[in-house]
């Protein structure tokens, strides 16, 4: 299981910060791959972020500098720090999870076969 969950208020103006976590169980989690990603309205799910088992980092451009992924191997939990949130980064955010995915495929959401039930993330201007 994958569960997904926001700390702090899903509705926030510009500027503001929101902590996102992922905790899975029943995944051998230190070995896995663990992505969020973010879908708004009428738009097809997009890659935001990833951590690999190795602890390597990637990110969209338009979050670098502002997002950070980080992941807790004893908690089996996985976090996404949103910092100077803009009205652009409202969507529902999604965590996934995989063993498998190699690097050249980390931003595919295809290639995750685990997921959490997502969560709204509302930025005001």
């Amino acid at each position: 299981d994958v569960h997904c969950r926001r700390l702090g208020e899903g509705l926030v103006q510009a500027g503001g910060s929101l902590r996102l976590s992922c905790a899975t169980s029943g995944l051998t989690f230190n070995r896995y791959t663990m992505g969020w990603f973010r879908q708004a309205p009428g738009t097809e799910r997009e890659f935001v972020a990833a951590i690999r088992w190795t602890s390597s980092t990637h990110y969209v451009d338009s979050v670098k500098g502002r997002f950070t992924i980080s992941r807790d191997n004893a908690k089996n939990t996985v976090y996404l720090q949103m910092n100077n949130l803009k009205p652009e980064d409202t969507a529902v955010y999604y965590c996934a999870g995989d063993r498998e995915v190699i690097l050249s495929s980390i931003r595919l959401p295809y290639e995750y076969d685990y997921w959490g039930q997502g969560t709204q993330v509302t930025v005001s201007s």
